[in-house]
């Protein structure tokens, strides 16, 4: 009689449902929880396939093509003997067209050598003007690039070495 009178007890009826609501509610969370991790992971796994058009528009890993020997010009400048030298390295994309520009290469050292002999000391000496040699040797070469390979082969010239003298 001691067990019935002990569930009738309005106290231990409330512990009782409390114990039965928080089973309940921690039942209900680890469920919540496995169904949102196996939504997720499932949704992870059947991602779309690449589209072939969106992967050609990635850019391919750049190439550097170094021109060799460096290029050594000499000016005037005030009746002084003035010397430079650079080191020049190609960036391209493409390794086929930057072989077929180097048949090409006599050309473009010559138009890189009077480039570079016709600038002033002064415009040279300042990061600025180096800066802007770079952009006209980057020019020049795609120049000769898109006359004779018939596309621009390079994105840009990049001195590896500058020394004014």
């Amino acid at each position: 009689m001691a067990k019935s009178d002990a569930v009738k007890d309005p106290a231990v009826k409330g512990k009782l449902k409390l114990i039965l609501l928080l089973v309940l509610a921690l039942l209900l969370a680890v469920g919540l929880s496995v169904g949102a991790t196996w939504f997720f992971l499932h949704k992870a796994e059947s991602k779309p396939q690449v589209d072939p058009a969106q992967v050609s528009n990635v850019k391919p890993a750049a190439i550097y093509e170094p021109l060799a020997p460096a290029f050594v010009v000499n000016f005037n400048q005030n009746g002084r003997q003035r010397y430079m030298q650079v080191s020049i390295t190609m960036q391209g994309r493409d390794q086929a067209a930057l072989d077929a520009l180097k048949v090409h290469m006599p050309v473009i050292r010559n138009n890189l050598v009077m480039l570079f002999s016709g600038q002033p000391f002064e415009t040279l000496a300042t990061p600025v003007g180096q800066e802007m040699l770079r952009q006209k040797a980057t020019a020049s070469v795609q120049e000769v690039a898109q006359k004779e390979v018939g596309k621009l082969v390079i994105d840009q010239l990049l001195f590896t070495n500058f020394v004014l003298q």
